[in-house]
């Protein structure tokens, strides 16, 4: 006897509260967004951070994230929007599906550039946080994926093929009945990568920002395979969906930035406490543990602050004290000046 797994049945995509109709794929994008918000201030905590900062920061990144997935989204996918017998208007369903990582990404970072600027907090001490929490967040989103049958990929007779309604089965796939599940494996790849991330994270101490370009690297490289195995409608370049060309790209400009930051991280000789990479000028006891960590007797080589920490390191004794403390853009100044 045959086996697959089968799809949930099509009004469970959505039930009644009262006068509200929820959705379940805005449950899963929720319980995503919440989990990532737990698990980065652990790890913020962690690394010598305020919890509250990690909420503020938030506040930015997170409606960001979700305009800018849902713009590309719209952009990659134009043909249910703007095409023959398209509803424009649903572009703004975002409840209905349709969140494009890299726009998801792209906007989700510049929001959180601005929360961190704001809160006066190192942006890659940040970003490398939350690299695995928004892994997780990403895998649980799929589940919306499965209750609303959709990013399934070609027909299989595999047993582990997805059961998909009449109704959802894209045009010239009508008479077949069980697909690729596309989301699952998408799903059971950024759940592994992120076990990848957080092992070597621990390993090799990444820092400055490689935790995050790792973290690009794990999921494009998922991203890429099984780009050619779905289905749905999408815009093609040269025969590829755009998604496989976009995930090239950013793939090569994920490794490269891994690359040279794990350059720059070997220069440096006295390297923040990992318990302090969150930490602010001016928190209690930061400053004169990061010194005491970081004394060296010459002031010329690369110092702890190239890592993205906002602690003061080194002090000449012409200097006041409060000169001495620098922002994450001063930081990442200085670091290109001795690099």
């Amino acid at each position: 006897m045959r086996t697959f797994i089968p799809s949930p049945p099509a009004e469970w995509s959505t039930f009644s509260l009262g006068p509200l109709t929820i959705h379940a794929y805005a449950l899963f994008i929720l319980a995503g967004i919440f989990f990532a918000l737990w698990w980065t201030t652990r790890r913020w905590v962690e690394r010598g951070g305020s919890p509250e900062t990690v909420s503020e920061i938030g506040l930015w990144a997170i409606p960001f994230g979700i305009i800018g997935g849902r713009i590309y989204h719209v952009i990659s996918t134009p043909g249910p929007y703007f095409g023959e017998g398209g509803d424009p208007w649903a572009a703004f369903a975002i409840w209905n599906g349709g969140l494009g990582i890299w726009g998801a990404i792209a906007l989700g970072a510049l929001g959180a550039y601005i929360g961190c600027r704001r809160q006066g907090a190192s942006f890659t001490a940040f970003a490398d946080a939350a690299a695995p929490a928004v892994l997780v967040a990403q895998a649980i989103g799929r589940l919306g994926n499965y209750f609303n049958q959709e990013l399934f990929g070609r027909p299989t007779e595999l047993p582990w093929g997805l059961e998909i309604d009449p109704a959802f089965r894209p045009d010239g796939y009508e008479q077949y009945a069980t697909f690729h599940p596309t989301f699952l494996y998408e799903m059971l790849w950024s759940l592994a990568g992120v076990v990848l991330i957080v092992w070597l994270d621990k390993r090799l101490d990444l820092r400055g920002g490689r935790v995050f370009w790792l973290y690009v690297i794990v999921y494009v490289s998922g991203r890429l395979w099984i780009e050619t195995v779905r289905i749905d409608t999408a815009v093609t370049v040269g025969g590829l969906r755009i998604n496989v060309w976009v995930s090239m790209a950013v793939l090569a400009l994920a490794i490269a930035m891994f690359v040279i930051l794990g350059r720059r991280q070997r220069r440096i000789e006295n390297p923040v406490p990992r318990h302090l990479l969150a930490a602010r000028a001016g928190d209690s006891g930061a400053e004169a543990e990061a010194a005491s960590a970081a004394d060296a007797p010459d002031s010329g080589r690369a110092s702890a602050t190239d890592e993205g920490a906002t602690l003061p390191i080194e002090e000449s004794p012409d200097r006041d004290s409060g000169d001495a403390a620098a922002s994450p853009d001063d930081d990442q100044a200085t670091s290109q000046g001795k690099s």
